[in-house]
């Protein structure tokens, strides 16, 4: 039999069967907003873990599970007459079409730049973008600057989106040398907290430190949870080193003196770089 290629329309009638009262299935029958989002957050994970790795293969996947989250949050919406998949593209394409004036000047999808007229640069297109969307906090009733950045996002970069809205609105650090120094303190802070044993002390200058080393980071341009992503990976791969070493010798971690740890560490660490430049 032919492989059959399916379409989107395909993808929307296969969630609506699997929705149905009598015939569904009955763990999608069970689910709800709420009991998505764990699913939703996994999954997107799964997509950067895909590009990490460049696993396109993989990305090709685990990019169709992340849209079956929206597809599946579309008929909660339809069910519930709240909105459906339509509606979602739809406000979809207005939002996009009026945060790119200089791709659709007169604000429909077929308008076009004209050929030869000077192109913005990039920092006057996230100018731009920024009091767009500005304008749609205002209009959503949204008063501060920062209301609108999702709580649930993971720490390091909700820290780089609340520091970026700050500095867009001119609350920042004129250079670097003042975020360094602002390192510094917070440094010194924490070792104060930690001499007075000060348990909510240690872990609110500990906050401290980690919010400002994210602020370094943005000043130089380094993205803040790819960093530790990449730290977290290459700690990773030496562990994985040492094991597989002491696995040879039929020995664990918790069996070797701690100096032996270090040697293989070093050992590790030049094997490891010597694979991952």
């Amino acid at each position: 039999m032919a492989d059959t290629t399916y379409t989107i329309d395909n993808l929307c009638y296969l969630m609506e069967r699997l929705r149905r009262a009598e015939t569904g299935c009955p763990w999608d029958l069970k689910q709800t907003f709420k009991t998505l989002a764990p699913y939703t957050l996994e999954e997107a994970y799964e997509v950067i873990d895909a590009i990490e790795n460049e696993n396109y293969g993989q990305l090709k996947e685990e990019s169709g599970d992340l849209l079956f989250q929206v597809i599946f949050y579309a008929q909660l919406g339809k069910e519930q007459n709240l909105f459906d998949f339509e509606e979602i593209v739809s406000l979809l394409v207005k939002k996009l079409i009026s945060r790119h004036p200089h791709v659709f000047p007169e604000g429909t999808l077929t308008s076009e730049r004209r050929p030869g007229r000077a192109q913005l640069n990039e920092q006057s297109i996230k100018d731009n973008w920024e009091s767009i969307k500005q304008s749609e906090r205002k209009e959503k009733g949204q008063a501060s600057i920062l209301d609108d950045i999702p709580l649930g996002l993971p720490a390091l970069t909700r820290a780089t989106k609340l520091q970026k809205r700050a500095a867009r609105h001119g609350f920042d650090w004129p250079d670097m040398q003042g975020v360094l120094d602002k390192v510094h303190e917070e440094t010194h802070e924490l070792n104060e907290a930690i001499t007075e044993g000060e348990v909510d002390a240690i872990e609110e200058e500990l906050g401290d430190v980690l919010f400002t080393v994210v602020n370094l980071c943005r000043h130089l341009k380094v993205d803040a949870e790819t960093a530790l992503r990449s730290s977290s990976a290459k700690f990773e791969r030496r562990i994985n080193h040492i094991e597989e070493r002491l696995h040879h010798q039929g020995k664990k971690m918790v069996d070797i003196p701690t100096e032996q740890l270090d040697e293989f560490w070093t050992e590790a660490k030049f094997s490891t770089m010597s694979k991952h430049p």
